[in-house]
C-alpha cells in the first residue's frame, strides 16, 4: 500500500505535480555540481585523464545510492521497516557499503591503471570506494528522513539521491585527487 495515495486512481496532473517540483528544484541543486567541477579546473587541466573518470564515478555513486533507496522505500511501504528502525538498517548498510565500495574500488583502480597510470588508478580506486560507501549511507538515510518529514519517499528519494551523490562524489574525487597528486614525487617536478 502506498504511503501517500493510490497510484491506480491518481490523475496524471496529480502525478505530474508531485514529481515536477522535485525535478525543478534539483536543477538548481545541480548547479552545485557544475560549480565543484569549475573550482577544480586547474587540477583537471593538469591531469586531463581525471576528466575521463567523472561519469563513471558519479554515475556509480548514484546507482549505488538508488539501491538502498529502493529497498528501504519498499520496506517502509510494506511495513517491513519502521522509521524507528533506522539505526538497524544503517548498521547493515555500513557493512554493505564497505563491501560494495571495496569491490567497485578495486575494479575501478584496475581500470584507472589500464586507461591512465598507477597514480590515477589509485585516485580512482580510493574515490570509488568512498563514493560508493557514502552513497550507500545517504541512500539509506533519505527514505527514513523523508518519511519522518511526511514527504512521500517514493517520489522524492530517487532524484534526491542522484543529485546529492553527484555533488558528494565530485567533492570526494577532487579532494582525493588533489591530495594524492600533491604528494612529492607523484608528478614530474613535484
Amino acid at each position: 500500500m502506498p504511503l501517500y495515495g493510490n497510484y491506480r486512481d491518481a490523475h496524471p496532473a496529480k502525478l505530474f505535480g508531485r514529481r515536477v517540483v522535485w525535478l525543478l528544484a534539483l536543477i538548481v541543486v545541480n548547479i552545485i555540481s557544475s560549480s565543484i567541477i569549475a573550482s577544480y579546473e586547474d587540477l583537471l587541466v593538469g591531469q586531463i585523464a581525471l576528466t575521463f573518470f567523472i561519469p563513471l564515478l558519479i554515475g556509480s555513486g548514484g546507482n549505488a545510492g538508488l539501491q538502498p533507496v529502493t529497498l528501504i522505500v519498499r520496506a517502509i511501504s510494506t511495513n517491513d521497516l519502521r522509521v524507528t528502525q533506522y539505526f538497524k538498517a544503517f548498521g547493515k548498510e555500513i557493512i554493505v557499503g564497505m563491501m560494495l565500495g571495496a569491490a567497485m574500488g578495486l575494479a575501478s583502480s584496475v581500470l584507472g591503471v589500464v586507461k591512465a597510470n598507477p597514480t590515477v588508478g589509485l585516485v580512482v580506486g580510493i574515490t570509488m570506494f568512498l563514493i560508493i560507501f557514502a552513497a550507500n549511507i545517504i541512500g539509506t538515510t533519505i527514505p527514513f528522513l523523508l518519511t519522518k518529514l511526511r514527504v512521500d519517499p517514493a517520489v522524492a528519494s530517487s532524484p534526491l539521491i542522484t543529485t546529492i551523490a553527484d555533488a558528494v562524489g565530485l567533492l570526494i574525487y577532487f579532494f582525493v585527487a588533489s591530495r594524492i597528486l600533491s604528494l612529492p614525487g607523484v608528478l614530474p617536478g613535484g
